[in-house]
């Protein structure tokens, strides 16, 4: 747990938090749980907390939070590289490319071998073209794609580019395989899984994801939220 934090006063005037994202929250949960937390505490109406590129409901781990001015950095923390470790599963596809929804199509896997996926992955890494899935924050017409997707409409998805700096295979057990990828801003793993998949004439999709690292902040400096909002109890 980190330690030395600040009396709750000084979130007003700006600080940068390390939190470790809950499965099933989603990012905005977050922010909001401790916007309520300092709001009550600091008996304030407003006060702004903000978050520093958005993580999946499923996935767990590093999410910044910045409070009072320091929101201003939060596009120099959303630009930085991204480290993830996660679990993959071959043999099928879901609509939003990971668990959060029902297997869609089933494919062969049995033929694949380990050779494959590491020529697979390595193919994957270096500058690629990827399309976000429907399921994802993406924006259009101010709603975010997801909201659509949950209703049935799908729309066209411009696809975006990205650095894959490291797409490593960690252990590949059909149809699972777990993995870890070195990224840039803006890379969805979900569709680098999908992608994978394809490539081999299969499918695949998420069933785990941990963000491990954001540029030089790690997980293990991150508080549990829970434990962080615990903390905030003593008002100046």
């Amino acid at each position: 747990m980190p330690s030395d934090d600040p009396l709750p006063s000084s979130y007003l005037e700006g600080r940068m938090l390390l939190v470790d994202k809950p499965k099933g929250w989603t990012s905005f949960d977050v922010v909001n749980k401790v916007r309520y937390r300092l709001k009550q505490l600091l008996g304030v109406k407003k006060i702004k907390v903000g978050h520093a590129g958005t993580l999946d409901p499923l996935a767990t781990g590093l999410l910044i939070l910045c409070t009072g001015k320091a929101t201003k950095n939060i596009d120099t923390f959303q630009g930085l590289p991204k480290y993830y470790e996660g679990t993959l599963i071959l043999g099928g596809t879901t609509p939003s490319y990971d668990a959060e929804t029902e297997v869609d199509a089933e494919f062969p896997y049995k033929h694949i071998t380990p050779r494959q996926l590491q020529e697979a992955a390595a193919a994957l890494t270096g500058d690629i073209s990827q399309i976000p899935p429907m399921f994802s924050a993406i924006k259009v017409d101010g709603q975010p794609l997801y909201k659509k997707a949950r209703k049935g409409i799908v729309l066209e998805v411009k696809a975006r580019e990205v650095q894959i700096h490291e797409f490593e295979l960690t252990r590949i057990e059909l149809p699972e395989v777990d993995f870890k990828v070195h990224c840039s801003k803006g890379t969805y793993i979900r569709s680098l899984a999908h992608d994978l998949g394809a490539s081999l004439n299969s499918g695949a999709y998420l069933s785990a994801l941990r963000r491990t690292a954001i540029g030089p902040y790690n997980i293990s400096e991150a508080w549990q939220l829970d434990d962080l909002v615990e903390s905030l109890t003593v008002s100046s």
